[in-house]
């Protein structure tokens, strides 16, 4: 069982191995809870493993993939238009062959486990298979299975308790992996904390599951946990990491205060954008109007919030309340006339890049795959089609638990770093403060449009932050310090990677310091060649 204590005798081979047979170990160790690594524990499990899943939430709202709305895409009979739905979106920048990964085994990981295995309640029609598929920004048809507007919620609560009752995985909820163990390139597990207690788990297999990034910037619809943690401990441990500069906004979150997501399946079943001067806006960006990819609709918010104040999404030509009854109960609490119009503004949403892996999960460096949002498989190239994260966390997800299986590696226990917590507590509202720091930065000079000159204003400012945090990390062990190290690291790889790209692509969006605002008719004519 996951938890046990090492067997001397397996690592007697290993160079560094230490004799501790108290340590915990793992066959595979995953690391986050949301459903791209459940899918990676179910698959190792399945396959005889005996699975740790740690994870820093208190499940299961504090996971990303509970916060996903719109629902998972699948292939249904069409798979090469769906893999050109995802091309395009992708501004060109995807891999071809990692879309294909995706779309061939959609259908069947989705039948597998969310259909037969968690018997998830999607939303039913009496057509189409019996399914009501809904459809979103930039896909050519209906294909997205849906619970309401709060399908991740529906899938990753059954998920959890699945796994709660398999006999192979053990989950340890509010532990937060701190860094990796590894030597000479190769991966034997993390340190974690847990209650302000660190200890090292050594695992045969380690499985990154981390989650998002939007911790790094004021509005996100992320939860406040998405800190980059597995990205930034990748990429200290020297794995690749590749695509960082394209982060997403989402063109559709409540302006107000404590922004929610308001889903693209609102424009997918006919909601419009309208400007502070009642105008349809949308036409005038892009032929598919509001239905255009994520990239240019928040562009296109955020251009007609500066040019006449206020945007909303105008849902009169659907029956809201009925067609969407979770996004209507949450208007309803925060007293928002729905018949005037919800204000929306663009709001941080997922991050494109990530550790670089293959079509298994697999990293650079040995015995360590990732999966969801903290991965870069190569499926969402420069801009993420819409409601393809749960797909691609579960694809990849089982795609990496079996193949850390087939690896069939056993734990190996060796030496831990000494991570040292000899100095005072840390300042009252050290943590917070230096977050505040880091997210203007990342407002001003990293959000949906940069500047050369910006991004080297980013860079000089991430740094300075980077040295301090690093300074209190040499002496002291937290888990907050260590977020904020996070955050830090993964806000420079996007700094940097930003700087290296001089040319525009789906989220990286480079204006001239020079230039004027872009007008409308400009939008277009920028767009023109987007299909």
């Amino acid at each position: 069982m996951p938890g046990t204590e090492a067997d001397g005798s397996e690592a007697a081979s290993e160079t560094d191995e230490t004799d501790d047979t108290n340590a915990t170990t793992a066959e595979t160790l995953v690391i986050g809870s949301g459903v791209a690594g459940c899918a990676a524990a179910l698959a190792a499990a399945r396959a005889g493993q005996d699975v740790l899943l740690v994870t820093k939430a208190e499940r299961p709202a504090d996971a990303t993939s509970w916060w996903a709305q719109g629902g998972i895409a699948v292939s249904r009979e069409h798979p090469e238009e769906f893999k050109q739905d995802i091309l395009t979106a992708s501004d060109g920048a995807a891999d071809p062959e990692a879309v294909d990964v995706l779309v061939e085994n959609a259908n069947d990981a989705v039948e597998d486990v969310l259909v037969e295995t968690l018997d998830v309640p999607f939303d039913t029609d009496e057509d189409d298979d019996g399914f009501a598929y809904g459809r979103e920004a930039a896909h050519g048809e209906r294909r997205i299975l849906h619970v309401n507007a709060s399908t991740g919620r529906h899938v990753l609560g059954p998920f959890l308790s699945h796994l709660d009752d398999h006999p192979n995985v053990a989950i340890r909820e509010d532990t937060a992996a701190l860094e990796l163990l590894t030597r000479e390139g190769r991966v034997h597990g993390a340190m974690v904390e847990s209650d302000s207690t660190v200890e090292p788990i050594y695992a045969g297999a380690t499985v990154l599951a981390t989650g998002g990034i939007g911790a790094l910037y004021d509005r996100s619809t992320n939860p406040e946990g998405a800190t980059g943690d597995g990205i930034a401990m990748a990429a200290l441990a020297g794995a690749d990491v590749t695509d960082m500069e394209y982060v997403q906004f989402h063109p559709t979150a409540y302006a107000g205060d404590e922004p929610f997501l308001l889903s693209e399946a609102v424009r997918g079943e006919g909601a419009l954008l309208r400007n502070d001067e009642e105008e349809r806006f949308m036409p005038d960006y892009h032929p598919d109007a509001e239905l255009a990819p994520r990239d240019v609709v928040a562009r296109a918010v955020a251009s007609e919030r500066d040019r006449t104040g206020d945007v909303v999404l105008d849902v009169s030509p659907l029956d809201f309340e009925e067609e969407f009854p979770d996004l209507a109960a949450k208007c309803n609490e925060r007293g928002i006339d729905v018949e005037a119009g919800i204000p929306v503004s663009p709001a941080e949403h997922f991050v494109c890049g990530g550790i670089g892996v293959d079509s298994h999960g697999r990293t650079s460096l040995d015995r360590l795959f990732a999966v969801g949002e903290c991965s870069r498989t190569g499926v969402h190239g420069a801009n993420r089609l819409a409601s393809t994260s749960l797909l691609e966390g579960l694809v990849w997800g089982l795609r990496a638990g079996q193949a850390a299986a087939a690896d069939d590696a056993s734990p190996v226990v060796v030496e831990a770093p000494d991570l040292r917590d000899s100095d005072p507590a840390l300042p009252e509202a050290f943590a917070e403060e230096k977050f505040s720091r880091l997210r203007r930065t990342m407002d001003e000079y990293v959000g949906l449009t940069r500047t050369p000159d910006g991004l080297r204003r980013a860079s000089a400012a991430v740094r300075r932050l980077k040295g301090e945090v690093d300074a209190y990390v040499r002496t002291r062990t937290s888990r907050e310090l260590y977020e904020l190290r996070a955050a830090t690291v993964t806000a420079l790889l996007i700094v940097r990677a930003a700087s290296e790209n001089a040319e525009s692509c789906g989220c990286h969006h480079l204006v001239d310091e020079s230039a004027d605002t872009t007008d409308a008719s400009e939008e277009n004519e920028v767009h023109a060649g987007r299909p």
